[in-house]
């Protein structure tokens, strides 16, 4: 008996010791376990992750592996990278958006061949940048926050995308994961004129929610419509500025995956916080 008090003793100090020991190293503070399987530290619990709740020490040992496994590389990665993603739709849009990514990876880690991860919060209207590209490898911000467009048929209210749809001629936003596949030479027309830019194609993985992505043509591209102080309107791309795509999209090609975010589809909103997206057929 005295053991187990000792030992339960221990469980609780080590994550007080690991948080001073970060804070001496100014690095994000160490995501502790309780008792009784949730998260301390700087973020919310971990109550989403459905972790078993036994009521004793026992229960961070008795996690399924892959269920921890995780958990705990959601927390972490919020933590590193919710300080610099300071705007938010809603409270849960990246760790929907990076507990997506680890799921899909962790599932089908032959298709997630490099650890860029690009991130759109659609929640926010196309004059607030709300587009990042993750390092996932580092937990660091590769670039962001940045305007993005969305599509014309997306029936913005003040300039916040309100309708999303997976169907050929929508001219929508479709919302979920993608794999990033090739990029290629896009040539696109704005206010009348031929422009040309890099375009990177896109897999949809998320079912009914975006699986048409290839046969609808959405793939990310440069666009002289969007600029660094607002983003025009798509057919359904989430286009960036030229300069930029140029930079980044031969990065994330290739095996790396894309997010959209809202909160204002419901029905996604409902699926994706409890489903892991399925992966599509080459």
């Amino acid at each position: 008996m005295r053991s187990e008090f000792m030992l339960l003793g221990f469980v609780a100090f080590l994550p007080m010791l690991l948080n001073d020991s970060a804070r001496l190293l100014d690095v994000p503070p160490f995501v502790g376990a309780t008792a009784d399987g949730s998260v301390t530290g700087n973020v919310a619990t971990i109550q989403r992750a459905e972790l078993p709740r036994t009521g004793t020490s026992a229960a961070v040992a008795e996690v399924a592996p892959d269920t921890a496994s995780v958990a705990w590389r959601v927390e972490a990665a919020v933590a590193a990278l919710s300080p610099h993603v300071v705007v938010q739709s809603h409270p849960e849009a990246l760790r929907i958006a990076v507990a997506a990514y680890y799921r899909f990876a962790d599932s089908n880690p032959e298709r997630v061949r490099n650890p860029y991860f690009y991130f759109v919060d659609f929640g926010l209207d196309n004059l607030t940048p709300r587009g990042y590209v993750f390092d996932m490898s580092s937990l660091d911000v590769v670039e962001g926050p940045f305007t993005v467009s969305h599509g014309r048929g997306s029936l913005a209210a003040d300039g916040v995308p309100t309708r999303f749809s997976n169907q050929p001629g929508s001219y929508s936003t479709s919302l979920g994961l993608y794999v990033t596949r090739e990029t290629y030479t896009f040539r696109g027309r704005a206010s009348g004129r031929a422009y040309r830019s890099v375009g990177l194609r896109l897999d949809g993985v998320s079912g009914s929610f975006n699986n048409n992505a290839l046969r609808r043509g959405i793939v990310v591209h440069g666009a002289p419509y969007v600029t660094s102080r607002r983003a025009g309107l798509s057919e359904g791309c989430p286009a960036m500025e030229q300069e930029r795509a140029s930079r980044l999209l031969p990065m994330i090609a290739n095996g790396g995956l894309v997010f959209h975010f809202s909160p204002n589809d419901e029905r996604w909103l409902a699926q994706v916080r409890w489903e892991s997206p399925v992966a599509a057929a080459d």
